[in-house]
């Protein structure tokens, strides 16, 4: 994808490595400096060497602290003293309203309506004045606007913003100051302010880094661009973070001069990704912070034997979905399952069902029995029962044992 040439390219693009320089000095002792830590069991599974970068432990759990806190300290005092304003489906709007508070500066943040809760109270507690506006990031991007001209605000856009994205940068600036060996960086895009502060020092510091960026597959914005092509970005990711319909002006930029590729990602390696990092690492992250895990997932050939750093970039997930997200991982792996099973209408059926369970040391979670709404004969009857299995070939042997018994029966599957 890219054309790059440092010295000539450098000279016309909206930022370089000393803005990146600069803003680390800028936000030094202001935002946490997270660690970048080897994953063993994530290198054996994935066939590379992986290095995490923990941005959700920053105080409003993602990177985007960073770039505003930059932000916010080049206003002028009169500046200050109007406020600023943004839109953001989370955590651009909590690390605004967070640093805003500190510095003592009045901050409105507009939000899609369905931006989850847990972003929109988190947000609140920083004081802001939050607006909650339309579907998605870019409905809400053009209200702030209109609010911002009617009461002259100070616009502070999430990502196509040059010292933003210097902020932003500084990631990529900890990580090769903590792991110099890093030959690869996988960099989640939404707008692209985070890949392209994090390439512009990367480049700078080595040529021959590849920085590569991940899209969900429903929002592919950044990676049409790239290719010229137009792109349909609709549906319900998880990523919700990175759900972007229109990248940045300056952020294309950047990322056409800098970044080696892009790729896509699906809802499934998504949901394993965040399962994976809380599973192996005890780590909770968002779709948008599992993004770089799932693409050494869905494309292990790629990545294999290089040394990755992957950049977690946030951990405001809902708990609920966070819930349903770990339940589904297991129902696919086949530790939890649903068995629907044929019964005759005879006393003792069940309780020899349940025994068969008991001789296979299965635990029975949930038992519905289902004799109106089904098309067997009156007599006839079904029992739905879920239940927690070590492994798929534990759930396999208890499928067979209670055929041997001369029972049908079948799984009914996850998504």
């Amino acid at each position: 994808m890219n054309v790059h040439t440092p010295e000539t390219q450098a000279a016309r693009l909206p930022i370089t490595v000393a803005d990146v320089e600069a803003a680390a000095a800028n936000i030094a002792g202001a935002v946490i400096r997270t660690p970048c830590l080897k994953s063993e069991t994530l290198s054996q599974l994935t066939g590379a060497q992986v290095w995490l970068k923990f941005e959700n432990l920053q105080f409003t759990a993602a990177y985007k602290e960073r770039g505003a806190l930059n932000r916010l300290l080049s206003l002028t005092a009169e500046e200050r003293a109007r406020g600023v304003i943004a839109a953001s489906a989370g955590n651009h709007a909590q690390g605004l309203a967070y640093h805003a508070r500190r510095l003592g500066i009045p901050a409105t943040i507009v939000m899609p309506r369905f931006t989850p809760i847990v972003k929109v109270q988190q947000t609140e507690s920083h004081d802001a004045n939050v607006v909650l506006f339309g579907e998605r990031y870019d409905d809400a991007s053009a209200h702030a606007l209109e609010l911002a001209q009617k009461k002259g605000l100070v616009y502070v856009h999430p990502f196509d913003d040059p010292k933003v994205m210097a902020g932003q940068g500084t990631v990529g600036l900890e990580m090769l100051e903590d792991v110099p060996e890093l030959d690869t960086l996988v960099v989640p895009i939404g707008g692209g302010g985070l890949i392209s502060g994090i390439s512009t020092l990367a480049k700078a510091r080595n040529p021959d880094i590849a920085v590569i960026g991940v899209q969900a597959e429903l929002y592919p914005s950044m990676y049409a661009a790239m290719k010229g092509q137009s792109a349909l970005c609709d549906g319900d990711t998880l990523a919700e973070g990175i759900a972007v319909k229109t990248p940045g002006r300056l952020t294309q930029e950047v990322v056409r001069a800098l970044v080696d590729d892009i790729v896509l990602v699906g809802e499934r390696d998504l949901e394993r990704a965040v399962s994976l990092l809380l599973g192996i690492e005890k780590t909770v992250v968002e779709g948008a912070g599992a993004a770089g895990l799932a693409a050494l997932l869905a494309h292990p050939r790629r990545f294999k034997g290089a040394k990755v750093g992957l950049v977690l970039c946030g951990g405001n997930i809902d708990t609920r979905l966070l819930a349903n997200v770990l339940l589904r991982d297991l129902a696919r792996a086949g530790r939890l399952a649903r068995l629907r099973i044929r019964l005759k209408d005879r006393p003792g059926q069940l309780f020899e069902v349940a025994r068969i369970f008991d001789q296979q040391q299965v635990n029975i979670l949930e038992v519905y029995h289902q004799r109106v709404f089904t098309n067997l004969p009156a007599k006839g009857l079904i029992t739905d029962v879920e239940c927690e299995t070590r492994d798929r070939d534990h759930l396999e042997r208890l499928i067979e044992a209670l055929r041997a018994a001369g029972y049908d029966v079948r799984m009914v599957e996850a998504d």
